[in-house]
């Protein structure tokens, strides 16, 4: 006698092209619960001919978008906030669902996602032209910006809605048609964003969600449509994307990885700034590119930091984010959590000192679970240090000074953000001054710029000169044309071969 197992349905996650769901034809990746360990669904991986398809159709439709008025472009927007601010919890349950963050943490990111989709709503005054009358006798001069035309927007798993409403909301109000490709591995807010657009009156066409591996990403990077990619990924995958890229004469902006340190110094309130090492370390299990990673501990503050780091770790609840109380869940698959043990596993070897070791925690089976680790003695060589763990592994440097720590920061070849934790005016100011990285914070360990500046690093986190949403993201899906004038009297036609200068 045979006996059937149930097994639950598996959700298909369509790409969307043209305004319509279009269901996987040929490859399929899996998508997982990772606080389960098990599979949920299947999402469509697309061919380089498909996404070739469908960057003809963004094509056909950017030329109606182009020519709709700003107000209604505007009116879009509006509508677009509406529909993500009243169903905030639905889309950040479709988020921990597949990334596996809390609920609560969901909330965060989708608000942050709308401080960008706000600011997109004054797109008549950051798509304002200038215009320069009387440059010479009877000419003016006038300059606008115009849209790129097809770009893609390739997003990262662990902001699977903050990222693509950072780019696309952007690049659409700028006038573009969009290519999301948003990561295999939680692709299902990205589908969720392009219906709410569609709701809110975005034609058919304009943003177009095409689910897919490198296979689909070379052919974004190739195709001749698509005028300019954005990416937020790691340091190598971005750098491949720039090259390819670059070389196919596309405008290129890709954000790649980071490793955030935060400074410590003797006058610090150490239980503010072990409170914020806790907050900014093992916040989403420390999948965030802004996550610091690195303590550094200014002169003899060391014992002392590690130890009230160390008292606040058991406080810090682990489990599925859908439940009341959990402050951290799991990482994003096991292949994640087995590099991730990897790092911890290997740093005693190295010469570091394992204060806490997530291994040993008790967190639920099944799922992609680690409890948060702290590692003391912590140097540049080793590999923990060396490299992005993308999970919750804080180590702690100890250095004798604040010119060693700012060497230290400034060595490095990651300049994402850092921090500095100090109580000192001066120190804090010439902090400001020295440090080599794109986004500062004093006594804030994460300083992710509200949504009316630009968020971006330097050195091999960006590729690139434009940094991503607010300001600068409308440089980078517009191009500028300038238009000279002269209207004279038929009388005042003559021939003049010499290089015009007035």
């Amino acid at each position: 006698m045979s006996t059937t197992i149930d097994r639950p349905t598996l959700t298909s996650i369509p790409h969307v092209v043209g305004g319509a769901r279009v269901e996987a034809e040929g490859r399929t990746g899996a998508v997982f619960n990772p606080a389960t360990g098990e599979q949920t669904g299947v999402v469509a991986l697309a061919s380089a001919d498909f996404v070739h398809e469908a960057a003809r159709t963004a094509q056909q439709a950017q030329r109606g978008w182009r020519e709709t008025g700003l107000g209604k472009r505007q009116q879009v927007m509006f509508r677009l906030r509406e529909i993500v601010s009243t169903r905030a919890e639905e889309l950040a349950r479709i988020i921990t669902a597949e990334h596996g963050k809390t609920v609560p943490d969901a909330l965060g990111e989708v608000a942050r996602g709308l401080e960008n989709v706000e600011f997109c709503t004054s797109l008549m005054h950051h798509l304002k032209g200038e215009y320069s009358e009387q440059v010479a006798s009877g000419v003016d001069v006038h300059q606008v910006r115009q849209p790129i035309g097809v770009v893609a927007c390739i997003t990262p798993f662990n902001f699977p809605a903050m990222v693509p409403l950072w780019m696309v909301t952007t690049a659409i109000a700028a006038g573009n048609a969009v290519i999301l490709k948003p990561s295999e591995r939680d692709p299902s807010a990205a589908v969720w964003i392009a219906e709410a657009f569609a709701e809110a009156g975005l034609p058919d066409g304009i943003l177009n969600v095409v689910h897919g591996d490198k296979e689909a990403v070379d052919a974004i990077l190739d195709d001749e449509i698509i005028r300019a990619v954005s990416f937020v990924g790691s340091t190598p995958v971005a750098k491949y994307i720039y090259t390819r890229a670059a070389e196919n004469g596309k405008r290129v902006q890709a954000l790649g990885g980071a490793k955030n340190h935060m400074i410590v110094m003797p006058d610090a309130d150490l239980d503010a700034a072990a409170d914020a090492a806790i907050s900014a370390g093992y916040g989403s299990a420390g999948e965030r590119c802004m996550a610091v990673s690195v303590v550094v501990a200014v002169g003899d503050v060391a014992d002392e930091l590690v130890e009230k780091i160390a008292e606040r770790m058991p406080q810090v609840t682990v489990g599925d984010g859908t439940q009341p109380g959990i402050e951290m869940g799991p990482l994003i698959t096991r292949d994640a959590l087995e590099r991730v043990t990897g790092f911890v596993a290997g740093a005693t070897g190295e010469g570091g000192r394992v204060v806490v070791d997530g291994r040993d925690l008790d967190v639920p089976t099944g799922g992609f679970f680690i409890g948060p680790s702290l590692v003391d003695d912590v140097a540049p060589g080793m590999r923990v240090y060396d490299e992005e763990i993308f999970g919750p592994v804080l180590s702690v440097v100890r250095v004798d000074a604040y010119d060693d720590a700012v060497a230290l920061i400034n060595a490095n070849r990651y300049a994402n953000g850092t921090a500095v934790f100090t109580r000192d005016g001066k120190t804090a100011r010439q902090f400001e001054f020295d440090i080599e990285v794109g986004m500062v914070g004093v006594n804030v360990p994460i300083p992710v710029p509200i949504g009316a500046f630009s968020f971006g690093g330097w050195k091999d986190s960006l590729f690139g000169d434009t940094h991503m949403y607010g300001p600068e993201a409308f440089n980078f899906y517009t191009r500028r044309k300038v238009v000279t004038t002269r209207w004279p009297e038929a009388s005042e036609s003559q021939i003049s071969l010499g290089f015009p200068t007035h």
